[in-house]
């Protein structure tokens, strides 16, 4: 997992290990599920759940522990049924349907932002000046706090996810756990000010079926689940729509036939952006820990060992796609595993693909002969596969 091809082009590497089985020994000593099928049996099986283990020292870590030990992702029933039957109720008030014309609306500002650079040629940056800033600002618009907290939200949010790469150092965690705390304070006061003046936001509609729950365990959300929970909101909204708007931009920008056949209005932007996730997965690998013995691909995988489902190898498995290493925007179907499967499927899909799909829309219609300015240098992460920055001129 630490093999520095896989921050370039991790794919003819994944090929080698698909072909080698569908389940795998690492390094490590876990479990590897290589193909579309392994990562599948895993995801959908609820012997292979999520089980959070707390991050040493315990006292000094317990900031960032105590945001996931509460999230809904790091949860198995009957919490997390608690906790998402919970959310989806808040989610059900109409919330992603009255985003979306905010979500074009703030696009187009964006894009009359960028149009005087891009229309005299200079190159603009579309990461930093429109795929960062916007996820945040949704998710600051659908959380009812202001757009101009973007800075830290998006700030705390990239410090804690950077904890979930492979071997971080003290400096990491110092910061997760800095911004961990800022983060929690931050939403707690959101929260006391929404129970003092309800409005139609999401923080509102959760504190409503936190009361409705009667704010216990066995019903409503607790305070510190609240908490957690607006905070995976935004980590996860932003991380994984920064990454699959730029790895995804970047492979449409890289291939001129296929963009084309988008702003040629042969296929939709709806249908390439399942394209755009599968591609160049911005979530390359997801944990799941066995609760007791079972078998997957004809391997028993033990109580408490663990299975690394790597969903980039799952997304660019020929037995799934046909003509897997291509890149083609009217693929369909497209059973890509972008979003999980089975229990922890993401909740916020539905408004994600909202949002990715008015973001690319806009931006080709705004801009069809758009192209990539230079090489665009790759985050060093892998886990949560990105670029740092993608240049682009007319």
């Amino acid at each position: 997992m630490t093999d520095p091809a896989l921050l370039d082009d991790p794919y003819p590497l994944l090929a080698q290990w698909r072909a080698a089985g569908p389940m795998l020994r690492s390094g490590e000593g876990r479990w590897v599920a290589t193909t579309h099928s392994a990562v599948s049996a895993v995801l959908r099986n609820r012997a292979l759940g999520r089980l959070w283990t707390d991050w040493e020292p315990a006292e000094q870590m317990e900031p960032f522990n105590t945001l996931h030990r509460n999230q809904l992702m790091e949860n198995e029933p009957p919490e997390h049924t608690r906790m998402r039957r919970l959310l989806a109720g808040a989610f059900a008030r109409g919330h992603v349907e009255r985003m979306a014309p905010r979500i074009e609306t703030l696009a187009d500002a964006m894009l009359d932002d960028l149009e005087s650079d891009l229309r005299e040629g200079r190159p603009v940056d579309l990461l930093a000046r429109y795929a960062e800033p916007m996820p945040v600002f949704v998710i600051a618009d659908l959380l009812g706090v202001p757009r101009e907290d973007h800075v830290r939200l998006r700030d705390w949010s990239q410090a804690i996810v950077h904890m979930y790469e492979q071997g971080v150092g003290d400096d990491v965690r110092a910061a997760a756990v800095q911004a961990s705390s800022e983060f929690a304070a931050y939403v707690r006061d959101v929260v006391a000010l929404r129970r003092a003046e309800p409005g139609e936001d999401l923080v509102s509609d959760l504190i409503a079926e936190r009361e409705e729950g009667a704010g216990t365990r066995a019903g409503g959300f607790s305070d510190d689940e609240l908490v957690a929970t607006v905070v995976l909101l935004l980590n996860a909204g932003h991380e994984a729509s920064v990454n699959v708007f730029g790895n995804g931009m970047h492979a449409l920008l890289s291939h001129p036939d296929q963009q084309a056949r988008v702003t040629g209005g042969e296929v939709s932007a709806a249908t390439a952006l399942e394209e755009l996730i599968r591609y160049d997965a911005p979530l390359q690998m997801f944990e799941r820990t066995a609760t007791k013995d079972v078998d997957v691909a004809g391997v028993t995988v033990r109580a408490g060992e663990t299975v690394a489902c790597l969903m980039g190898s799952a997304n660019r498995d020929p037995a799934a796609f046909e003509a897997a290493d291509t890149f083609d925007v009217g693929r369909d179907p497209n059973p890509h595993v972008g979003f999980g499967m089975g229990l922890h499927f993401c909740l916020g899909a539905p408004l994600a693909r909202v949002e990715l799909e008015i973001t690319v829309r806009r931006l080709l219609d705004r801009f069809p002969t758009i192209a990539l300015h230079g090489a665009a240098p790759r985050r060093p992460t892998w886990v949560l596969r990105g670029y740092e920055s993608l240049e682009v001129t007319l």
